[in-house]
């Protein structure tokens, strides 16, 4: 067994926060071990509390669109969550869980080492960009310690807010040249950590 499958296994078992007692399946995320490109969203909603898979419900049929307009699937991404799982009646996550679950998405990272993380939604992006406003620094990329953070809305905004639809596939769209130039974007200066690429 790998030891990305240890680590969903470990997952599975959490007890870190009060989430445990509600959860039908644990979500702790999908995909290759050595995928490039890591999706985070914030939370499993109901979907994917039945079936312990991340983005499986219509926010999840959307970001399958989204992926196959950049000439992706599923199975070529890594998705997972902030926290691993759904908040009772799909509320959002409260700080406490956010904290307590940070542990098991900073070795997914470290064990799969992908090139991009993708923040999907204001949580996910907060542990990635604190301080920041997603209406602000969407389609906005830093590179830090050889890794590409970029953030995006989470699908479910254009769901609920049409107009937004235009903004997340623009943004989508500017992750295949983020991949090729990996190597060349700079890393962030360590004493202006606010400072964003504008390559785009």
């Amino acid at each position: 067994m790998s030891a990305l499958s240890e680590l969903c296994e470990e997952i599975a078992l959490c007890r870190r926060c009060e989430l445990y007692k509600y959860r039908t399946k644990a979500v702790p995320g999908e995909g290759p071990e050595d995928a490039e490109i890591m999706f985070v969203g914030e939370a499993p909603g109901w979907h994917e509390d039945q079936q312990g898979r991340p983005f499986v419900g219509p926010a999840g049929q959307y970001l399958s669109q989204l992926l196959a307009s950049i000439g992706l699937g599923r199975d070529q991404v890594y998705i997972t969550n902030v926290i691993k799982d759904r908040p009772p009646v799909n509320r959002d996550p409260l700080p406490a869980e956010i904290d307590a679950c940070r542990i098991w998405l900073e070795r997914q990272i470290e064990l799969i080492r992908p090139k991009i993380v993708v923040t999907l939604g204001r949580y996910s992006m907060a542990l990635f960009f604190p301080g920041k406003s997603i209406s602000r620094i969407h389609g906005r990329a830093e590179k830090r310690d050889g890794v590409i953070y970029y953030a995006m809305y989470h699908p479910a905004a254009a769901l609920h807010q049409q107009s937004l639809r235009r903004v997340i596939e623009a943004d989508m769209q500017k992750i295949p040249r983020l991949l090729a130039e990996a190597g060349d974007i700079p890393e962030a200066k360590e004493e202006s950590p606010s400072q964003q690429l504008t390559m785009f």
